[in-house]
């Protein structure tokens, strides 16, 4: 009996040793897999949602890719500010904001030293694409982040700029077509003087401008829409001649800022919108306050459009849509141009030579743009995020549709990587879109229902067809490419800026002018002091290299 619970006892402590030796043998296994997660740093000069350290997909991305990103933002600081920090430091993040001024500082690493080992980069975009980011050493030094379309290009979304109007004041005025600056007004007029408030008491804001920093767009190349031009950027090209032409000085220019001097004495642009930054313009847009405004659905959609729906704000009509906003009625617009022909070589995402792991680096990027890690980018975990039909198709249930405006989702479940590289349009599968909001059911479906109601009331099935499509109008295309790697170190870059700053000094001013000849004059006068000739020039001859 004693030798059987002797036997007993040893059993049982030969267990508990045998379980100690596998259980520390667990840990440390498991620990040595969380070391083996690289840990990468990135910073990029716009705003951005800082996510939680336990984001659940983007823990999923580290399991197969063996590697993370943590990514900084332009928060709290202009653009210009922390590029300068950033080269007078001379120390760099791993991944960084590609552009000419890190170029210069000597700052970034060539992809095409390294592509031909990471497949995804390299057959990321055609070579005649590559080509047109090959920089006078002839490398090529960032890797564009949007615009590259795989397969079949599935535009529902205008991205771009637009004069963008909520649906409650379409809706109050019966759908109406509306179509040049003036009938725009007029409308926003009207219903703010019958509509003065919102449900809870917040005094509507007719109409705002975005003036901050380098979104100083919003003010300053609006007459180029006006005249039919698509977004060239710095310039308008005639089509015919390939004369590249100044849309600063043209009689629709002066036209347009008169009409914003007429609107601000009457009270319908926003006072505040020269003085505002970007994060006080979000959070007016948040309040539902903001009738109308011009902007790229970029650049504000994505900051308001996830709490609409729990603030109630959908349901009064507060969601916005674009319209084909022109000086006069003869003239059609092109607001929107196919996604396709609007690839921006002028920046994109770079590795830094401060960088530890170059060939890390690459791998993170190039497994980012596999079909496996895209889907979790952009569609989340089947099962939970989406669902999958019999023939393949990606779709969402009704509250698998809702959970991308949860607040608490945007930072502690998804994970898109949103400025690193992607490939747009449709999926290895050739079925589904890159992204739910390009899956034209799930799209529709998941709308709130003020733009469904407006998208009906107009014929449309999206944001593209409110505005209408267009090819891009030329080899050239666009312009603004070449126009935003000018750097003091050139003098055309340097008359580039000096236009800029006159812009922005004297363009307030007039809008907000008691006498607004008067201000209009002094302002052109400034205006050609910069010697804008020099620019034109330099365009012009970039616009013959390109059409050659």
């Amino acid at each position: 009996m004693v030798k059987k619970i002797i036997t007993c006892l040893l059993v049982f402590c030969l267990a508990i040793v045998l379980f100690s030796i596998y259980k520390n043998k667990a840990v440390k296994e498991d620990v040595q897999q969380e070391k083996e997660t690289k840990v990468f740093t990135a910073f990029f000069d716009t705003t951005g949602q800082q996510l939680d350290s336990n984001n659940r997909i983007k823990k999923k991305i580290a399991e197969i890719t063996g590697a993370e990103c943590d990514e900084e933002w332009l928060n709290g600081m202009t653009r210009e500010t922390a590029i300068n920090d950033y080269i007078a430091e001379g120390e760099y993040p791993d991944f960084i904001s590609g552009c000419q001024e890190f170029l210069e500082a000597g700052a970034l690493l060539p992809v095409d030293m390294y592509w031909e080992d990471y497949p995804n980069i390299y057959n990321y975009m055609s070579q005649d694409e590559w080509d047109r980011l090959r920089q006078d050493d002839g490398h090529i030094y960032w890797i564009p982040q949007f615009g590259v379309v795989n397969g079949k290009d599935q535009e529902v979304i205008h991205q771009s700029e637009a004069f963008w109007i909520q649906t409650r004041v379409l809706k109050w005025a019966g759908y109406p077509d509306i179509r040049t600056v003036d009938e725009y007004f007029a409308l926003i007029g009207d219903y703010v003087e019958a509509n003065p408030v919102m449900e809870d008491g917040t005094p509507n804001i007719p109409f705002t401008v975005l003036c901050d920093d380098w979104r100083f767009f919003c003010m300053e190349n609006v007459p180029q829409f006006l005249d039919g031009y698509p977004n060239d950027g710095c310039c308008m090209v005639d089509p015919v001649t390939r004369k590249v032409m100044d849309y600063n000085i043209t009689p629709t220019a002066k036209r347009y800022f008169k009409i914003l001097n007429r609107e601000f004495k009457k009270g319908i642009i926003d006072p505040e919108s020269f003085t505002s930054t970007y994060e006080e313009y979000i959070g007016k847009l948040s309040t539902g306050a903001v009738l109308g405004m011009v902007d790229h659905w970029w650049d504000f959609a994505y900051d308001i459009n996830s709490s609409y729906e729990y603030l109630g704000l959908s349901a009064q009509g507060c969601n916005y849509v674009p319209l084909p906003i022109t000086i006069s009625r003869d003239i059609k617009n092109k607001w929107h141009v196919k996604r396709s022909n609007e690839l921006d070589v002028s920046s994109g995402i770079s590795v830094t030579i401060s960088c530890k792991d170059v060939k890390g680096a690459f791998q993170f990027i190039n497994d980012l743009l596999g079909q496996e890690v895209q889907n979790l980018r952009f569609w989340g975990i089947e099962g939970e995020d989406y669902e999958v039909d019999v023939n393949g198709l990606f779709y969402k249930t009704e509250s698998q549709g809702s959970r991308t405006n949860q607040p608490v989702l945007q930072t502690g479940h998804f994970c898109s990587y949103p400025y690193f590289p992607r490939r747009e349009g449709t999926s290895d599968d050739g079925i589904n879109a890159f992204s739910p909001e390009h899956q034209e059911d799930i799209f529709f479906n998941t709308l709130a229902q003020d733009i469904k109601e407006c998208f009906i009331a107009y014929g449309c099935k999206n944001y593209v067809d409110m505005l209408g499509n267009n090819e891009q109008p030329g080899k050239w295309y666009p312009m603004y490419s070449y126009a935003s790697k000018l750097t003091y170190s050139t003098q055309a870059g340097r008359v580039w800026k000096s236009m800029d700053e006159v812009k922005k000094q004297w363009l307030p001013l007039v809008v907000m002018a008691d006498n607004f000849e008067k201000m209009w004059n002094k302002y052109m006068e400034a205006y050609k002091g910069c010697k804008s000739e020099i620019f034109f020039e330099n365009l012009q001859g970039e616009l013959n290299r390109r059409i050659k």
